[in-house]
């Protein structure tokens, strides 16, 4: 395929990204509302909204077969049209049954787009030559600001959530189609089975397993580290900081905003300096940036901080998912399913584990955990493979991606980066 087919690929990838970032932002701004017109109490509001990760968390389960089934680039452009439709039922739910199941069935739909668009956005990656699941995940980010911004202004201006909803499933719906045709055509891989079969089924099987275990605790870790900024951030500033309500989001903001400029900076950094430094250096500063939030406290040191934490952050769940499709001995989009599904019990177990502690001490305490997983994540950063894509080229080795331009490049070439030369076990 020419350089060009790819180029348009990864603008599609992106707009994939980019739409899952829109949708689900949308509607946080209008939980109130749907709080209020369906007379829920908080904990069944809730209730309702935790059948999203649960369903995620089930669909976690086979995604990755869909992936290996159906292919990458159909995937994630069929799971976006669908789920289109099931945001859009959200706004119409006449009961708070309903209402928990299209946030299940919505969860389900993005367990399966997140891990088709990342198996498609490592295959460009491959062809390319160069790391780019970084700047995804950094153009996820952009859409959930955009989609919050657009979830803010039609609570604003009084748009009925049903008529809001609906235009927005109308737009991404349009997005998906008018990109699908850019997506990569033909199979993942060619030819490819053999190098992915393990020698030994048990000793295989084992190493394969401890691997995935590792590289999902590095995306745990990340997620905990989030989570400090998504559920904790705005008690932190107010009740811990003493804060007024006006600065509640401000933490969140400080974290968020870094770790978008970090994604976008995190492909550069693992071109210079290799994935699993990128990834150590991430752990550092995630676990240098709470440490000092928890340790002294207040607002200047909880906004630099958070900050650090954000940049730190950025790169590890981006850098496990690339990994996890580096994994050999597993099928098409597997290994990134099975990280992707610890990745989200990380983010479904972060908030009680962080909750009880904080209720058994104090806030302080509780956040502490998050540094002191970052420090211990140092140790599983082992399993990400120490080269970059173009220091595998330097180094000729045999798996390095062709570089593009106006020659046109086979699928069969498609190649790993990060497996050259790698001291992985």
């Amino acid at each position: 395929m020419s350089a060009a087919e790819v180029k348009k690929a990864r603008l599609a990838v992106s707009a994939m990204f980019f739409s899952n970032g829109v949708i689900f932002a949308n509607v946080l701004p209008r939980y109130p509302e749907l709080k209020a017109s369906l007379g829920l109490s908080n904990a069944a509001l809730g209730t309702a909204l935790a059948a999203h990760p649960v369903g995620a968390l089930l669909a976690g389960l086979f995604a990755g077969w869909l992936v290996s089934r159906w292919g990458s680039a159909r995937v994630p452009v069929v799971g976006t049209l669908v789920l289109a439709v099931a945001f859009t039922a959200i706004g119409w739910a006449p009961s708070w049954v309903l209402l928990a199941l299209a946030f299940f069935v919505c969860g389900m739909l993005d367990s399966v787009i997140d891990i088709g668009s990342n198996a498609h956005g490592l295959r460009v990656q491959r062809l390319l030559g160069r790391s780019i699941i970084n700047s995804l995940h950094g153009v996820w980010s952009v859409g959930a600001v955009v989609g919050g911004l657009m979830g803010s202004a039609a609570a604003g201006l009084r748009i009925p959530i049903k008529i809001h909803l609906g235009v927005v499933g109308v737009l991404m719906i349009i997005l998906a189609l008018v990109v699908s045709r850019w997506m990569l055509a033909g199979p993942d891989r060619v030819a490819d089975h053999l190098e992915r079969t393990p020698t030994s089924a048990g000793v295989g099987a084992r190493r394969m397993a401890v691997r995935l275990l590792a590289i999902g605790g590095i995306a745990v870790v990340g997620a905990a580290v989030e989570d400090v900024g998504n559920s904790w951030g705005a008690l932190w500033v107010t009740a811990g900081l003493g804060a007024p309500v006006a600065a509640a989001g401000s933490g969140f903001v400080a974290m968020m905003g870094a770790m978008t400029v970090g994604r976008f900076l995190g492909d550069p950094a693992v071109e210079r300096l290799g994935p699993r430094r990128v990834t150590r250096l991430g752990m550092i500063l995630a676990a240098a940036g709470l440490g000092v939030a928890v340790a002294w406290p207040g607002l200047v040191t909880t906004y630099v901080g958070f900050a650090l934490a954000g940049l730190g952050a950025a790169v590890m769940i981006p850098m496990a998912m690339h990994a996890a499709d580096e994994v050999p001995g597993l099928g098409n989009g597997v290994g990134l399913a099975v990280v992707g599904w610890i990745t989200r019990v990380g983010f479904l177990l972060s908030p009680p584990v962080i909750g009880v502690i904080a209720d058994q001490t104090s806030l302080r305490f509780g956040l502490a955990v998050a540094p002191l997983a970052a420090l211990a994540g140092l140790l599983l950063t082992r399993t990400i493979s120490p080269a970059g894509v173009h220091h595998q080229e330097a180094q000729g080795g045999p798996t390095a991606a062709p570089k593009l331009n106006n020659a046109t490049v086979p699928d069969s070439r498609e190649v790993r980066p990060g497996r050259a030369g790698s001291d992985d076990r």
